[in-house]
């Protein structure tokens, strides 16, 4: 795990950057992106007195590898979903915190509220966004989870990270399949396959994406397999990213198979439950089609 610490501010060229993103649509139906707008730009507003920000990364690389038969689950999917292993860990830190320091106000985040996780990461020197829009760090390259510790603590920050070294290197950009990185840095999320395969709840995915998802039911990793810096990619030692067998194994009709019931049960503390049984299928016949 990594950290850093920054001090709490509002982010206004930030906040700039998301309006344009969000006026050119590259939300699609993500409507909730639009939502607590100025709760994303300024921590005081969800932290009353915030002083400081901690980011926090956690490592999700796996050591396995998926057998060539199975449907494309991104890395970050395949054992326990990582809001409640992550939750536990901020809950944790702020529990040592009272206990050492005494009482402070302070709220954890993991992607599940407006908070600009990437904005504070380089702000706390972890790290580089790349122009596939993933955070980046020299040593571990982008395969982790990003967590955020609002507090009214008064911490040293740490130097924020300044420098870009992604270079003229365009690798993701050339291998996505659907071209959703439209420039460096900004990606039309409309275009990824990860919508398409998580965020859209229609009942078809539109057939000219159908045609790109090489294979992908949940997820895509693309962008992040081709990048350079991964090759510094470490496998984690966190039990619960273990991999759930099902994920690494399962063959295409087999996945097709499988009962709704079956898909509770098994991935029941997964992150594939946001697409829920109905999307996974939507997604299984979509790469069937394809003759994947």
């Amino acid at each position: 795990m990594s950290c850093g610490i920054a001090v709490a501010r509002k982010l206004d060229d930030d906040a700039r950057r998301l309006e344009q993103w969000l006026n050119k649509g590259f939300h699609g139906s993500m409507q909730y992106m639009e939502n607590h707008f100025d709760l994303r730009i300024d921590p005081a507003k969800l932290v009353p007195g915030a002083k400081s920000v901690v980011t926090l990364l956690l490592n999700y690389f796996p050591s396995e590898q998926q057998q060539p038969q199975a449907p494309k689950i991104a890395k970050y999917a395949w054992g326990t979903d990582y809001h409640y292993v992550i939750r536990e860990r901020l809950n944790e830190i702020l529990a040592f915190i009272k206990d050492n320091i005494g009482e402070v106000n302070g709220r954890g985040f993991v992607d599940s509220a407006p908070v600009l996780e990437r904005s504070w990461a380089v702000n706390s020197g972890l790290g580089w966004v790349g122009k596939n829009g993933n955070l980046l760090t020299k040593h571990s390259g982008s395969f982790f989870f990003i967590a955020t510790l609002i507090t009214d603590l008064e911490l040293t920050p740490d130097p924020p990270f300044k420098t870009d070294h992604c270079g003229s290197c365009t690798r993701c950009m050339d291998a996505c399949p659907t071209q959703a990185i439209v420039s460096p840095t900004e990606v039309d999320g409309s275009k990824c396959i990860s919508y398409f395969t998580i965020e859209l709840k229609e009942e078809i995915i539109p057939k000219e994406f159908q045609e790109k998802l090489n294979g992908w039911a949940f997820g895509c990793d693309v962008c992040q397999d081709v990048c350079p810096w991964n090759r510094f990619s470490k496998p984690n030692n966190e039990t619960a990213f273990q991999p759930i067998p099902e994920i690494l194994n399962l063959s295409l009709n087999e996945w097709e198979m499988m009962s709704e019931e079956a898909f509770r049960k098994v991935f029941k503390n997964s992150p594939l439950k946001r697409s829920k049984y109905r999307g996974i299928q939507r997604n299984i016949t979509a790469i069937k089609v394809q003759d994947y």
